[in-house]
């Protein structure tokens, strides 16, 4: 087993301002936001730990919250594939 990686991403666009999140073997084991509406984003972090990298990204890329053009799972899916291309460019 690996050891976990942390990563922390400031948001873009919407009300959480940073989300915090631990990666290991390439699947999440924890999720933080820091502001948004702690309760949905709870409730996420929560569903999205066991899943792999590929699936969070599946799921939330493009979701869009009153019109802003990216919303917090939006914003979490970026994160994540902003962490496998820099994780391509390490290898």
């Amino acid at each position: 087993m690996s050891e976990e990686e942390i990563i922390q991403y400031q948001t873009r666009g919407t009300c959480s301002k940073m989300i915090g999140i631990g990666i290991r073997d390439g699947k999440i084991t924890r999720a933080e936001f820091l502001g948004g509406c702690q309760g949905n984003l709870s409730g996420i972090s929560k569903l999205i730990v066991g899943m792999t990298v590929d699936e969070v990204i599946e799921r939330l890329q493009g979701i869009d919250c009153a019109g802003r053009g990216t919303s917090c799972p939006d914003q979490l899916a970026q994160c994540l594939i902003e962490y496998k291309n820099q994780s391509a460019v390490a290898k």
